[in-house]
């Protein structure tokens, strides 16, 4: 895979620059688990699993979507195509990327210059007489909310963790009549979930937390799909 040439976005440098519409389909071949966010729970549950794995430093929990059933497998890219029906906002956002600035409180715009996405021929303009363009204007929007999207995931995700509604699991699947656990994540658990006191329970309905926590539970139904999904590409 060719390597990022990450730079900071700039009008002059970048007056030309493009970006053509589409997903960075070579970058996600080896992608099995992707960054999500509680605010795309219910369309992700309709098409992949979820689940949380942990950070065995920080000990904390991140919300990801399962691609793949194993480490650099990816079973919704065929060829050069992306074949489901909806992407995570985290990889809708490359080629561009928000960098926070070590010393103050503010993020700059960064663009993968190796990217197949970009160049000067095609594309969405970034630029126009040095003035960023309503497209660049709504790439920036987006990059915001998905950070603003994760730090309320981390919180959600942390509340959980803290009331022991996580638990790690092993998924059994069944591919072509053999079975295969996957271990190493973590999902909701739904006993201790309806044991919760009403108390809890109704500070997870008051933070919102409860839409997006039925749309994790349902998601995992979707493991029996990458199974499918694998066993016709095997």
């Amino acid at each position: 895979m060719a390597e990022q040439q990450v730079q900071p976005l700039h009008n002059e440098k970048h007056a030309n620059t493009k970006i053509k519409n589409g997903i960075n389909v070579e970058f996600m071949k080896t992608q099995h688990l992707v960054p999500v966010v509680a605010h795309e729970f219910a369309r992700i549950a309709n098409e992949f699993p979820m689940s949380f794995v942990k950070n065995n430093e920080t000990g904390t929990f991140q919300a990801v979507a399962m691609f793949g059933l194993e480490p650099g497998e990816n079973l919704f890219v065929e060829g050069d195509k992306w074949t489901a029906a909806f992407a995570p906002m985290a990889t809708t956002r490359y080629p561009l990327g928000l960098v926070k600035h070590p010393d103050q409180d503010q993020y700059g715009i960064v663009i993968d210059e190796a990217s197949p996405l970009v160049g000067e021929e095609e594309g969405n303009a970034l630029f126009e007489n040095g003035e960023e363009t309503d497209y660049l204007k709504r790439r920036k929007e987006a990059l915001v909310s998905f950070i603003e999207f994760s730090q309320i995931t981390d919180a959600f995700t942390k509340f959980l963790a803290d009331k022991e509604l996580l638990v790690a699991q092993t998924l059994t699947v069944d591919i072509k009549g053999e079975k295969k656990d996957i271990n190493g994540i973590y999902l909701i658990d739904e006993k201790k979930l309806n044991e919760l006191s009403d108390a809890d329970f109704l500070e997870l309905r008051k933070r919102g937390y409860l839409a997006p926590i039925y749309s994790f539970l349902t998601s995992t139904h979707q493991v029996a799909r990458l199974a499918r999904l694998k066993a016709q590409q095997a």
